[in-house]
């Protein structure tokens, strides 16, 4: 399990407001809440913040996208980063098949402005997505490098 300390969340939330974004606190922004059980996939080591969350009922770590399809969920929430498009589909529907009628789906990849190699971009997500049957309602900075999707199954569709 992965610690971190209120001093250092406190000095991360000073760098981001620094840098332009909003005073919302990420986990508020991502809507982490206790008693959600959550699957987080290839998390890296400069979003701690997202790992250090320690309300979850139940929590899954992947190193990896490809993990995904050996867990049984259900999940309130799955949260992917990814910086390839190759594979983006086959994940999401993994996701929505291991998702509850009314849980999320976070598809986190690299800004352009962070200088990290990547082909994924909001639209490709959003193809991915709608070719997985979920549908995008909100998108946030997670961090200086990271953007994020939230994904859900269409109203229509929940069981």
């Amino acid at each position: 399990m992965v610690g971190i300390k209120l001093a250092e969340l406190e000095r991360w939330s000073r760098v981001m407001a620094a840098a332009g974004y909003s005073g919302t606190p990420l986990l508020k922004k991502l809507g982490y809440a206790a008693g959600q059980r959550a699957c987080l996939i290839g998390v890296p080591a400069n979003v701690a913040e997202v790992l250090a969350f320690e309300r979850f009922a139940m929590r899954r770590v992947l190193k990896n996208a490809a993990m995904l399809a050996r867990e049984k969920g259900p999940f309130d929430l799955v949260h992917v980063f990814v910086s390839e498009a190759e594979g983006l589909g086959a994940v999401l529907a993994d996701a929505r098949k291991r998702l509850i009628p009314n849980g999320m789906v976070w598809v986190s990849w690299p800004k352009k402005a962070a200088k990290v190699a990547t082909d994924v971009t909001e639209d490709v997500v959003r193809s991915a997505a709608l070719a997985a049957g979920l549908v995008d309602i909100k998108v946030c900075a997670v961090d200086a490098i990271w953007s994020g999707l939230k994904l859900v199954i269409p109203r229509a569709d929940r069981r």
